[in-house]
């Protein structure tokens, strides 16, 4: 439901800012006043094409700003969550139209595009003019304006989870399928991976060992050197640690048996004495057992070479990738063999989900059927009192095109696609509802059809304009009351020039256009009792009014709210 509009440096609104109720608004006034203005102002918040020609003499830009409740909008809801934002009962929608060609969109505050405003504002909002705003009238809705009048909709949940679950294993198959066409190719490069990987023997570990094995061959010319100088300073050599430490251990004895305040004993010398010992044999067997091997130093760099590149190009760059890749392989291969098997089950899988959705299907077509002969009859008998008794109107079927099997092709609601056809008079013939030509035959058309659809559908505000081109009299009364039967179910916002139609409304405004400083503004002005009777009388009288004009408007909207 529209709450405001707020309209700011547009053509010759200056400020404008208007708050609308439920049930039915109507809005009058003179000719060139600025109606279609407020109309155009509509249109650019569902996305119409916006040019500099449409802001004020002397402003930079124009703005448009609208706050509606979405309370019962689910579908609008249900595209401002996928949108990003919060859910919330309110919507705000901006557009901002500029000079210099950089217009601007916002939904709650963040900036959107254009293509985003459409798809949102869809459900918000059906103008009904010749250049319209109208889900009614876009082709793809009729098949949910169909079921939902025949009360399908839960049948066809049923099918839609089916049809769904359908799509995501057919996916699922054109992968295997996809996979299946490498799977040679794919085999052979996997088991050519793992080979490699299995004929190097590869252990975790095994690249840190070899690196410490060829540093100590690289240098065993200098260990060699180390370590028979320290063993020939501790033990081999003449005047060695341990032959010196002998004669020092002797001396300590003979002062501890003198002297018995010396506080070192000969004991513990001797215990270091063993110690170094001890070191000096290691040192022996480690001397003895330097040998510096090319041969072994050349295999570690081959190895350390070949670990090197297997790590680079399996393992990220350590061993234990390389592992976690061989098992990654194997795996896949595993998955490989049996790709065959997996094939065959989704396959089987699939056409049993198929047919049961032809089944399903099927019966959603033939209950379609019957609800279109239903829809044909009420909207028939709501055109016809709507003084166009020649109206004709059909719901026509299309089939998918059959797919390979000789089935119908199926989409996510079945495989009817249905469109609403009409001839306004006797020997036309039917043709698709957005061809009519007429803004007038097409609002009156809509009316109906929305009187018919009123407890149908997630439209919030309903506005219609040119609703009384080429009609008059008890034609105009029977369109006011059907557009107040509508406003009980939608939100309806109505501009006329008939007072048979404007004496209908809950709610009545008066547009005109004032001259201030050499400039000219629209304004727009709710009217209360007293201003509604002088407008319907002026509505009503011409030039000259009497006070028997008067009291056929006091009459008129006396009579249209009785009910």
């Amino acid at each position: 439901m529209l709450k405001e509009l707020k309209i700011q440096h547009l053509a010759i609104i200056d400020h404008l800012s208007v708050t609308f109720d439920n049930g039915l608004t109507v809005i009058s006034g003179e000719t060139g006043a600025g109606k279609s203005i407020i109309i155009g102002a509509v249109g650019l918040l569902l996305g119409d094409r916006a040019s500099a020609d449409l802001i004020r003499s002397a402003e930079e830009s124009a703005t448009v700003e609208a706050l509606f409740d979405v309370h019962g909008l689910s579908g609008v809801r249900a595209q401002l969550i996928a949108m990003g934002h919060d859910d919330a009962d309110e919507l705000v929608i901006k557009r901002i139209v500029s000079r210099s060609g950089k217009n601007k969109v916002y939904v709650n505050g963040h900036p959107v595009t254009l293509g985003m405003l459409t798809k949102l504002s869809e459900s918000l909002v059906n103008v009904c003019s010749q250049h319209e705003h109208q889900t009614l009238l876009n082709a793809e809705t009729h098949i949910d304006i169909l079921d939902e009048f025949g009360d399908l909709l839960g049948p066809r949940e049923e099918y839609s989870a089916l049809y769904r679950e359908y799509l995501a294993l057919c996916e699922t198959l054109r992968d295997l399928n996809r996979t299946n066409d490498k799977r040679h190719e794919q085999e052979e490069f996997l088991r050519f991976q793992l080979k490699e990987i299995e004929d190097g023997d590869i252990t975790v570990g095994e690249d840190g060992s070899l690196a410490d094995e060829k540093q100590i061959l690289s240098n065993a010319k200098r260990l060699s050197e180390y370590s028979e100088r320290a063993l020939a300073v501790m033990y081999a050599g003449e005047d060695s640690v341990l032959e010196k430490l002998t004669g020092v251990i002797r001396d300590v004895s003979h002062i501890n048996e003198i002297d018995p305040r010396f506080t070192v004993a000969a004991p513990d010398l001797e215990s270091l004495f063993y110690n170094l010992e001890e070191a000096s044999f290691a040192l022996r067997d480690y001397v003895s057992g330097i040998v510096f091997d090319s041969e072994r130093l050349e295999v570690i760099d081959d190895r350390l070479e070949y670990l090197q590149r297997m790590k680079r190009k399996y393992g990220g760059g350590t061993l234990e990738g390389v592992i976690v890749k061989k098992d990654q392989i194997t795996e896949a291969l595993t998955g490989i063999s049996s790709l065959e098997e997996k094939v065959e089950s989704v396959s089987r899988e699939l056409v049993n989900i198929k047919r049961s959705l032809l089944e399903i299907a099927r019966d959603l077509s033939q209950q379609r059927h019957m609800a279109s002969y239903r829809l044909k009859e009420a909207i028939e008998a709501e055109i016809h009192t709507l003084r166009m008794p020649d109206t004709t109107f059909e719901v026509y079927f299309q089939v998918s095109n059959a797919d390979a099997e000789g089935d119908p092709s199926l989409h996510s609601k079945g495989f009817d696609v249905p469109e609403f056809y009409i001839s306004t008079n006797v020997g036309e013939e039917l043709k698709p509802l957005n061809r009519i030509a007429s803004g007038g035959e097409l609002s009156r058309i809509v009316l109906a059809m929305k009187k018919v659809l009123a407890r149908t559908g997630d439209v919030g505000t309903i506005i219609f304009d040119e609703v009384d081109a080429g009609i008059g009299g008890a034609t105009a009364e029977i369109v006011g009351k059907k557009l107040q039967e509508v406003s009980r179910h939608h939100q309806v916002i109505c501009i006329s020039h008939l007072p048979q139609i404007v004496c209908f409304g809950e709610n009545h405004y008066r547009v005109a256009k004032h001259v201030t400083g050499n400039r000219t503004s629209t304004e727009m002005h709710m009217l209360a009792e007293t201003e509604r009777v002088e407008e319907l009388t002026r509505m009503l009288g011409g030039v000259t009014i009497t006070e028997k004009t008067r009291e056929h408007a006091c009459e008129m909207l006396k009579t249209a709210h009785e009910n």
